[in-house]
């Protein structure tokens, strides 16, 4: 086999997507392993009120659009169902549920992708396994001290689980506002902290915005160091919803508290609260430890990429990580893996710069799809 892709979410789709229309074959020159249940990548795992119309930016996966999609209907639905269209649509026959345990260096200048469904020996991987399955747990004094109920994000079951509590949120991305306005209709209280005071950004966001917020996420990857999500540099859009949350005091941040205390939690300038959950919406990591092995990583702790190709092998690439974690950048990540990863197996030196797919690739028609239901 010639190459395998870990995950099946937007990044690891559109990979797909690329190498069979470069020709390649499912189940004899690439497999997709994916370890989620079913279709939809960590779209699957969205708390139920994260319905499509609340969706930031989702960008169509390549060959098919989404359209004709119910804003009221939850994201993980919409999302999942599309999804499994399209993985039917151009038969990407994806395997699961697989876990990959570890990737090694094989025999014959191959890799060695050890799963729970057997080994696979590729000439080339593509690593789409995103973030979902690392949720960032920061750790304070007295954590284990607390009485109450401490979740994350990755865990968040929607606002009606909080009625009539007192609910602290930890995080000032977009889904810590997202999780604070939602509670705030139903519990006793809500208080808000962040590390930093967060940024909402007035106007448009247009293409060179954008560009720029990428370039600082992938100049972190270039040195080495573990990538920033790109809203982490772009700031939180000020909505009509934001701004009635703050306009009703919900968004009052306060700053990050210094301890944990069986009640609640403490600053060392006498303030306390007292809650009964704390909800720390404070992102994920890279899930890539699978790769540990091949001893990709730098001293930095992050992995150096070149486009989408690990510096320290060619062999590996990576997408949807860094600044190619978003949808449309998970897309455009796949088509330059691809390119580059065919550039191997033919015995051609990689390309310097993130590649673009070229020469005589078969077109593919594009679909549209209403998800059923």
């Amino acid at each position: 086999m010639a190459v395998v892709v870990i995950g099946a979410g937007q990044a690891g789709l559109s990979a797909a997507f690329h190498l069979r229309r470069a020709g390649l074959e499912p189940d004899r020159d690439f497999a997709v392993l994916d370890h989620a249940p079913g279709p939809g990548g960590a779209w699957q795992f969205r708390w139920p009120s994260l319905t499509y119309g609340k969706v930031h930016g989702m960008h169509a996966l390549p060959g098919m659009e989404l359209t004709g999609a119910d804003p009221a209907r939850p994201s993980s639905e919409v999302i999942g169902a599309y999804f499994d269209t399209y993985e039917r649509t151009f038969d990407l026959r994806i395997h699961r549920p697989v876990d990959v345990t570890a990737v090694r260096e094989g025999d014959d200048g191959r890799l060695l992708v050890e799963t729970s469904e057997g080994r696979y020996a590729p000439r080339a991987l593509i690593n789409a396994t995103g973030t979902w399955d690392r949720p960032f747990w920061p750790r304070y004094p007295g954590q284990e001290t607390f009485r109450g109920l401490q979740l994350h994000t990755a865990g968040y079951p929607g606002p009606a689980e909080f009625t009539g509590k007192r609910v602290l949120v930890v995080g000032g991305g977009a889904s810590g506002t997202q999780h604070l306005m939602e509670i705030a209709d139903v519990a006793a209280g809500t208080f808000w902290v962040t590390r930093r005071e967060p940024v909402f950004r007035e106007g448009p966001f247009g293409e060179a915005e954008g560009r720029a917020a990428v370039a600082l996420v992938e100049e972190r990857v270039r040195r080495g160091l573990p990538p920033q999500s790109v809203v982490s540099v772009t700031g939180l859009p000020l909505s009509d919803a934001i701004r009635s949350a703050r306009a009703r005091g919900i968004l009052d941040r306060l700053p990050m508290f210094d301890r944990i205390t069986p009640t609640g939690v403490a600053w060392d300038d006498g303030r306390s609260v007292d809650v009964d959950v704390i909800l720390w919406a404070t992102g994920f990591r890279a899930a890539i430890d699978h790769l540990t092995p091949l001893r990709l990583r730098e001293p930095g702790g992050g992995i150096r990429i070149d486009g989408t190709r690990a510096v320290r092998d060619e062999r590996v690439h990576l997408v949807g990580y860094g600044p190619s974690a978003s949808t449309i950048g998970a897309n455009r990540a796949g088509r330059a893996a691809v390119s580059d990863i065919r550039r191997l197996l033919r015995g051609a030196p990689p390309a310097s710069t993130p590649a673009r797919v070229t020469g005589a690739i078969p077109p593919v028609a594009t679909a549209a799809v209403t998800p059923a239901g």
